[in-house]
């Protein structure tokens, strides 16, 4: 994951959920990395996987919108496996 992007990403504030595809096979399995960003004494931007007590609702609302995005990804992986013609008529 050093060099890839992110599939997806899920912000609120300061607390942002990062979605990678994994290749597994045919299909795309799914992981989510959390990270928080603030500013350091000097005023210099970091990046901390840690979270303190003020956080963690917001990172429980972030983690529920990432778990949600990952099943609109896999539903649409579903579709993508049994095809798009499901819905026309025979001709």
């Amino acid at each position: 994951m050093a060099n890839q992007r992110p599939i997806e990403t899920v912000r609120i504030g300061s607390v942002k959920a990062a979605i990678w595809g994994i290749q597994a096979g045919e299909r795309t399995r799914y992981n989510v990395t959390f990270s928080k960003r603030y500013r350091d004494a000097q005023g210099q931007w970091k990046t901390t996987h840690s979270f303190g007590r003020n956080d963690l609702l917001v990172l429980a609302k972030v983690a529920d919108q990432a778990h949600s995005q990952i099943l609109v990804l896999e539903a649409e992986q579903a579709e993508d496996t049994n095809g798009q013609d499901d819905d026309d008529e025979p001709p």
